[in-house]
């Protein structure tokens, strides 16, 4: 909880500046919790600050978070190897409304955010300062310190490493919409037909589990593997409380899991040609904190 006791003087430009840092550290660290250890080490920072000497509380606060966030990057490339399955980002709900800014919302999804995942951390920071956000080359060279040159370099490199990497998938918020809701009718009735029908052909999907829940070990791939395994799942004892429904997660229409109204999982997908391609459960209890409070800047 970042503390008012420094003054409204200091509160005012970090308040104002809030949704802005959020949304650079969770697109650069794919973390809630940890985009939101980032902002509170970054008000106290802040708050320490010689501020008559800042010509740009707006671009002093994005150095901050952006330095921050790689210095996290960097210590969590050796957790990261330990990691038990897969690791995928942590799921954000964000507001419907996102969906109708293609860029913003693109930006932030889950399929995005994997493919940022595969940028070097300095890579990852420029990316998402010039093609998110907007700025300058010569304002991210002053933000890492770095002559403008090189950022420009760095910047064409990691914008060609994305576009490569880039996934394509239908947009049409109806389509999606349907689709979500089949896949519900299928998956609740148990319905192995109905559900392997709306998979792709060269469908995969990964579950997030962390080694603290169950959860596949390795990617499924193909409808009745994808399927059977999901099915098997809800299948299993206890699993009568589950409940599941639509929630807009990460820019997109997506799937929340709930026991007694409490988040235990989040379903995002993308869809291509009509059938979902590419699954990533996140079912890690410790990566579940943006499922608890929606409306946190993007």
């Amino acid at each position: 909880m970042i503390s008012t006791s420094v003054g409204t003087d200091a509160l005012g430009p970090f308040a104002e500046h809030r949704r802005l840092l959020f949304a650079t550290a969770y697109r650069m660290l794919g973390s809630v919790s940890d985009a939101e250890d980032i902002l509170q080490d970054a008000w106290l920072t802040w708050s320490r600050a010689g501020r008559g000497e800042v010509r740009s509380p707006k671009a002093y606060l994005v150095r901050t978070v952006t330095n921050l966030a790689l210095n996290r990057l960097a210590s969590a490339a050796a957790t990261r190897e330990s990691y038990v399955g897969p690791w995928l980002p942590e799921p954000l709900l964000t507001s419907p409304d996102i969906a109708d800014e293609t860029e913003l919302s693109e930006s932030v999804s889950m399929a995005m955010l994997v493919v940022l995942e595969t940028l070097g951390p300095v890579e990852r920071a420029v990316f998402v300062l010039r093609e998110v956000f907007g700025y300058s080359h010569a304002e991210i060279a002053d933000v890492l310190e770095r002559p403008e040159a090189t950022v420009r370099q760095i910047a064409h490199r990691a914008r060609a490493h994305v576009q490569a990497r880039r996934p394509r998938y239908d947009t049409d918020a109806a389509e999606r919409d349907q689709v979500t809701r089949s896949f519900i009718a299928a998956c609740r009735g148990g319905d192995l037909n109905a559900v392997m029908e709306l998979l792709a052909p060269d469908v995969t999907s990964w579950s997030d589990g962390g080694g603290k829940v169950a959860a596949a070990r390795r990617p499924l791939h193909s409808p009745g593997h994808v399927a059977r395994w999901m099915l098997g799942v809800l299948a299993k004892p206890g699993r009568e409380a589950l409940e599941f429904r639509p929630a807009t997660i990460n820019g997109e229409q997506s799937l929340i899991f709930t026991v007694d109204d409490r988040p235990i999982g989040a379903l995002c997908y993308d869809l291509l040609d009509g059938r979902i391609h590419s699954l990533r459960f996140q079912v890690n209890p410790d990566k579940l904190s943006g499922l608890r409070r929606p409306g946190l800047g993007v």
